[in-house]
């Protein structure tokens, strides 16, 4: 999501997500990995994902697939997002501007959506919400050949989704925070949007690897 955007189209079509409980947006308690939705791609193996509470582990054996969820009307307005997230094995580094060989260790998708779009989310349903010319897609990734901060447009998404380089391929454990209302301003030119949706990825196909992955204390903030 982020990721594949290359398939993204197909599980948003698929894809249905109950609005399940998440943490006060004030951060107190980290969200729950527990009931995401798990999305396989066409024609491609899907990802072993296991939630456990706080955390979520993956194994990603020449593979790529996403979890993925709702974010209910009390975090719309998260301002922020935090977690962690260690690699023990990871992809080499990609071309993440370039389809059928983006791969990268994790993104963590935050799917946004005018307010007026939002509120119409549970009537619209998700392929036509996230098919909506107005909504837009950050793609919070570990992977690829860049330094911290790049910017790298979605080959699949178009303007709709943009790529932002947290670390490049590698392995380690680290802790992030993100402001998202910064970050929609200076890729997309507007920070009144709402947070409407969560996704993980990984993804090794492209490169016939493997990666061993966790990411877990996923918070959104005011």
């Amino acid at each position: 999501m982020p990721s594949k955007p290359k398939a993204i189209c197909s599980w948003l079509a698929v894809a249905t997500a109950a609005l399940l409980p998440l943490a006060d947006p004030a951060g107190a308690e980290p969200i729950a990995f527990s009931g995401w939705t798990h999305q396989k791609f066409s024609l491609l193996g899907g990802n072993a994902w296991q939630q456990a509470g706080s955390e979520l582990s993956v194994a990603s054996d020449s593979a790529v697939s996403l979890l993925w969820r709702a974010v209910p009307a009390t975090a719309w307005q998260a301002t922020s997002a935090s977690w962690r997230w260690s690699v023990e094995a990871g992809v080499p580094p990609t071309d993440l501007s370039q389809k059928g060989g983006d791969d990268r260790n994790l993104s963590l998708y935050v799917i946004f959506a005018p307010q007026e779009v939002a509120v119409a989310a549970g009537r619209m349903g998700i392929r036509r919400l996230l098919e909506h010319p107005d909504v837009r897609v950050l793609m919070y990734v570990w992977g690829g050949a860049y330094r911290r901060g790049a910017v790298v447009p979605s080959p699949y998404l178009g303007a709709r989704g943009m790529s932002i380089v947290l670390r490049p391929a590698g392995v380690g454990t680290f802790e992030e925070k993100v402001d998202l209302r910064s970050d929609l301003a200076k890729v997309f030119g507007r920070a009144d949007l709402a947070v409407i949706g969560l996704a993980v990825s990984a993804d090794s196909d492209d490169t016939k690897s493997r990666i061993r992955a966790r990411l877990g204390t996923l918070r959104l903030s005011n």
